[in-house]
């Protein structure tokens, strides 16, 4: 089966910027969509972002577009959430996503979940 690291989280105050990075074991990672999402405190866990296997299609929530860029390396099995300019409702534990061909933003398309890593944003 498929293992998923994350790492990258931490605390970071806003305006500021962190790279989570998701490294992937087992399968064959260029055929997975990679999604991130994150769940905040008592809240549902919402979809933040996917990447297509080949990494030429990406697709953003609303709420981060212009601010999240999901990246990967095939070569590293390995993708990335670049984010920037993070605001205090970007707190939240960041999880990573393997997930079948055309997996999009619902959480049940996705077949293999990393731990999670947290993310705090402070003013």
């Amino acid at each position: 089966q498929v293992q998923l690291v994350e790492s990258g989280g931490g605390a970071v105050q806003a305006g500021g910027s962190l790279r989570l990075s998701c490294a992937a074991s087992g399968g064959t990672f260029s055929s997975y969509n990679m999604g991130w999402f994150r769940q905040a405190p008592v809240k549902e866990r919402e979809f933040v972002a996917v990447i297509r296997g080949s990494g030429t299609y990406t697709y953003y929530a609303d709420s981060v577009k212009g601010r999240f860029t999901i990246s990967r390396d095939n070569a590293k099995n390995t993708v990335y959430l670049q984010m920037n300019n993070l605001k205090l409702e970007d707190t939240a534990v960041y999880y990573c996503a393997a997930g079948r061909v055309g997996a999009y933003y619902s959480d049940y398309q996705y077949d293999y979940w990393g731990q999670g890593t947290q993310v705090t944003v402070s003013s």
